[in-house]
């Protein structure tokens, strides 16, 4: 008999921190940022029922986060009003206390970076500065390991190179 989750307000509380995460990497405004996680959370409630319990609740999660943020910054890109908000921000991965300002400068390179990756990519990054195993990776993009690790791969590469 397979394991039963726990209840879906727990799981999402408990797993907060991801939609914020991807929230922001994908909405500049505080008020988008919030209509995007609304919006998450709601296709998750949606999703819940094929939710399978032996498997880890953050990959579910993830995969069906990054997908809304994929599809409404595609919406936004193809309205042209909205065109000059379409690249996300990282407001809420900000390191919480940045003292060193040399680490302040070099984080800030980094959001750029990341904020000028496609959105595919940008996906790719978030879940690899988690530290999400390759194939956990792989399972919440569609991808395989091997073409996540190439991937990976050459973002590292334009990263050294850019910074």
């Amino acid at each position: 008999m397979p394991p039963t989750p726990p209840p879906f307000a727990e799981l999402l509380e408990r797993h907060r921190g991801i939609l914020a995460k991807v929230a922001g990497s994908y909405a500049r405004q505080r008020e988008d940022r919030e209509d995007l996680m609304q919006e998450i959370a709601a296709q998750l409630w949606r999703a819940w029922p094929s939710y399978d319990p032996a498997r880890p609740f953050s990959t579910w999660m993830y995969r069906i986060a990054l997908n809304v943020a994929i599809s409404q910054l595609r919406g936004r890109m193809r309205a042209p009003a909205l065109a000059g908000t379409a690249e996300g921000t990282l407001d809420a991965l900000a390191d919480p206390a940045p003292h060193d300002p040399e680490r302040s400068q070099q984080l800030e390179r980094l959001y750029r970076f990341i904020h000028a990756l496609p959105p595919l990519d940008r996906a790719l990054m978030l879940l690899y500065l988690e530290e999400r195993p390759q194939r956990e990776i792989a399972e919440v993009l569609g991808l395989s390991e091997t073409n996540v690790a190439t991937k990976i791969g050459r973002l590292k590469a334009r990263l050294r190179n850019e910074l």
